[in-house]
């Protein structure tokens, strides 16, 4: 199919509204505290045939026609951009922490899977004519769709909240992303079930080859075709134009590994994301050229697709509230229940796991992409459809405000303090005692101790950190992206030069992002509040080891 001048004119001006709307409504939704990406989706909204299309229908079916050329190009560029979008993401990953964080992962993934299909297969397969299914042949299929439906999420709307909320590359970034690869994986491979169980499975391979295929595409991307990628890049860099050359390379294996993914039938995005970790974990590829590729692509492309997904249906045709209810509830308690159930049993604590829970909770385009195939092959109805679409973007909108609200009650002074950074020591020397508290936080979070030992020194010489009630807070804040918090415990007590003269004998180091300027103002009056009844600290320092400390601490 051409498109002909007037078919160009209207795509060119669909994809600029897209755009526009997406910058403004993303600018918006960041001055009030939420990511960009809400604000996008709420653009698509608006966009879509629920607002634009209701008040001017000719308008909205003249820019964005459903049977056309113009509809072919669209979809094209969604597609390129969602893939884009996941090979960039992958190119961010650090494999080996997400190798390290493979347990908390594999409980967060594997729960985040049994509890919400549990949920959702059980209630269509007992209730299906409540939501619309009258053949009972299709009953089946119908609660495994279900299940899945409630079970997978949208990595890339995943990825971009994690982005927006500035936590991507941290320990709960990387957690959420292996979590939700293993998840979408497997809710992927059990679709490819369901397909065949209607006759609908692509390319005709069967789920035992599709498993093979896919297994053996990771395990060469990942083992063998990363230690070639390493080798090649600098061969590129020295004899091809810079940055072009790479950029090309990266975007070729990029859309070679999407189309590979979607002939087995896993979407395409699975491609680009796997080869996307392969190209990162070079130490050849240069910031510079991370930096030209995510501006490029999480500028432009990224937000016409989050734009799409609130273009795709109407919600006030075929709304049915009972259904659209019921959705909501399995949706939110089966995602967030299971999820945080599975991080908890791998010893996170609760603000964490819910944390994590609501961040896995974003359905986003995958469910969309999910309805479509299951309302093309006649699986499900327009209105489980329309729910469905509902489900995915209540859960992407909401997943980020309720992720920033618990990551937010875990930078307080007990969330962030572990039993493993209280020590009791008999340095008499503050220096001393500084480099021990530095020490042990770099032991644990893998810090340069040599860096943070001088800015804390260099704060601390500027003005001396002792303050009343036998209480010291050296502090500093530096490159980190999440709080550090250590104690020194020194029953003869060491000079910090306090206002009230007395040597200090509980002393707190604290390390705070240089990003987050309030929080260490926070975090210090947290701590001299804790302190200020001298009685109370006096009771602390009668303990004898870090349990008793820790427990009296925590209910003083």
């Amino acid at each position: 199919m051409q498109l002909t001048s007037e078919n160009i004119v209207t795509f060119l001006l669909s994809i600029s509204l897209m755009l526009l709307s997406a910058k403004l409504l993303g600018e918006l939704f960041n001055k009030i505290g939420q990511p960009a990406v809400v604000g996008e989706i709420v653009a698509g909204i608006i966009l879509g045939p629920t607002i634009f299309g209701s008040l001017l229908p000719y308008s909205f079916n003249w820019l964005f026609p459903q049977n056309n050329g113009v509809k072919v190009a669209l979809d094209g560029i969604v597609n390129l951009a969602v893939i884009l979008l996941l090979l960039v993401s992958g190119l961010e990953v650090d494999l080996s922490v997400v190798v390290k964080e493979g347990k908390t992962a594999f409980l967060t993934g594997i729960m985040g899977i049994i509890i919400p299909f549990a949920l959702g297969f059980t209630g269509a397969y007992f209730f299906p004519h409540l939501l619309g299914i009258k053949d009972d042949n299709l009953k089946l299929a119908f609660a495994l769709f279900m299940g899945i439906a409630l079970s997978i999420s949208a990595l890339p709307v995943i990825v971009k909240t994690l982005m927006d909320l500035g936590i991507f590359k941290t320990e709960i970034g990387y957690i959420i992303v292996a979590a939700a690869m293993f998840n979408d994986i497997v809710g992927w491979l059990i679709f490819s079930v369901i397909l065949s169980m209607i006759g609908a499975n692509n390319h005709g391979l069967t789920f035992n080859q599709t498993l093979i295929l896919l297994i053996t595409f990771t395990l060469f991307v990942l083992l063998i075709l990363r230690k070639i990628i390493n080798k090649i890049i600098p061969w590129i860099q020295k004899n091809l134009n810079f940055p072009g050359g790479v950029l090309n390379f990266i975007l070729i294996l990029g859309f070679l590994s999407a189309a590979f993914t979607e002939y087995i039938g896993i979407h395409a995005i699975f491609g680009s994301f796997i080869m996307g970790i392969a190209i990162g974990d070079s130490v050849h590829i240069k910031e510079k050229t991370k930096e030209i590729i995510q501006q490029f692509i999480t500028n432009i492309f990224a937000p016409l697709f989050f734009v799409s997904i609130g273009l795709t249906v109407n919600f006030i045709t075929n709304f049915n509230f009972l259904i659209v209810a019921v959705i909501l509830i399995f949706a939110f308690f089966g995602k967030v229940i299971g999820c945080g159930i599975g991080a908890r049993f791998a010893g996170l604590n609760k603000n964490d796991s819910l944390a994590i829970g609501f961040g896995m909770n974003s359905r986003g385009a995958m469910e969309i992409i999910l309805g479509i195939l299951a309302f093309q092959y006649g699986l499900i109805h327009a209105n489980v459809f329309v729910a469905l679409v509902i489900m995915a973007l209540v859960t992407s909108v909401s997943s980020a405000p309720f992720m920033k609200y618990f990551l937010k009650a875990r930078e307080s002074l007990l969330n962030i303090l572990s039993p493993n950074l209280v020590l009791f020591t008999n340095f008499t020397d503050k220096n001393e005692v500084i480099r021990e508290l530095v020490n042990q936080v770099s032991k644990n979070s893998k810090l340069n101790s040599d860096e943070i030992y001088r800015e804390v020194i260099e704060r601390e010489n500027s003005s001396p950190t002792g303050i009343a009630n036998y209480l010291a807070i050296p502090h500093a804040r530096v490159d980190i992206s999440r709080s550090a918090i250590a104690i020194a415990i020194n029953k003869k007590g060491i000079n910090f030069e306090a206002s009230d003269g007395t040597p200090s004998r509980i002393i707190f180091l604290l390390l705070t992002p240089k990003s987050k300027n309030e929080l260490q103002l926070k975090l210090l009056v947290e701590i001299v509040n804790k302190f200020k009844d001298k009685q109370i600290v006096e009771q602390l320092l009668l303990s004898s080891n870090t349990t008793d400390f820790m427990s009296m601490l925590k209910h003083s």
